[in-house]
């Protein structure tokens, strides 16, 4: 692989070359991004394989003291996974627990509202949909995502990542029908020290890249 890549729509570009041996062309496929940062590598994968492109809200919740380090997620339809081991290790309480899942609630039903400007949930039932994020790091957004996604009904169900540690990477295997991790390296912490550009993909780029998508002016 790359030392780096260069920016989220490089990294998209990459994945998309994994991608398209399988999927290019497929009249039943929907990229679902994970915001933020997933949209703009999901831009691309939709781009390159001929699909339409929609976000798939999700909400990693953060430890009180370190935001950074998820002790779950949350997703649309109520969804909430935790993460065990992280929870006794650091030794937060259910009141902390509950605090954040409560604010990062707020958070995701304001992002649903913002992205899709009143449009309904584009649909999966019978479908191959492609999970798209920026990098799996510990999954547990990408697992909230999983289980949230399986509950809309889809045929088939892909999770694709540019980047993602082997192991988690490997656990996801027995969740979904395939996983693609264009590149694992050994070892990896963050994600974000793989790219150049890590920058923050704003709530404006969302709104512009799927716009895009959706060949309307933003």
């Amino acid at each position: 692989m790359p030392a780096r890549f260069h920016d989220r729509r490089d990294a998209g570009q990459q994945l998309a070359a994994a991608l398209a041996p399988h999927y290019a062309g497929r009249d039943d496929l929907l990229v679902l991004a994970l915001p933020r940062g997933g949209v703009p590598v999901g831009y691309e994968v939709a781009r390159a394989l001929g699909a339409p492109l929609d976000v798939f809200v999700v909400r990693k919740l953060g430890l009180p003291w370190h935001e950074e380090l998820a002790m779950g997620a949350i997703a649309s339809g109520g969804v909430r996974i935790l993460n065990d081991d992280v929870i006794e290790a650091s030794g937060v309480t259910d009141d902390e627990i509950e605090a954040v899942a409560q604010r990062e609630q707020h958070e995701l039903e304001r992002r649903e509202r913002l992205y899709r400007g009143g449009r309904p949930f584009a649909g999966v039932r019978g479908r191959t949909a492609i999970l798209v994020d920026d990098g799996l790091a510990t999954g547990s957004t990408m697992r909230a995502a999983v289980e949230a996604l399986k509950r809309e009904g889809p045929a088939h169900v892909v999770v694709g990542v540019p980047i993602g540690a082997p192991e988690t990477c490997d656990a996801f295997r027995d969740d979904v029908d395939e996983v693609v991790c264009a590149f694992t390296p050994q070892p990896m912490d963050a994600v974000g020290q793989w790219y150049e550009d890590f920058t923050q993909t704003t709530d404006d780029e969302v709104h512009t890249l799927l716009a895009a998508a959706r060949r309307v002016p933003p």
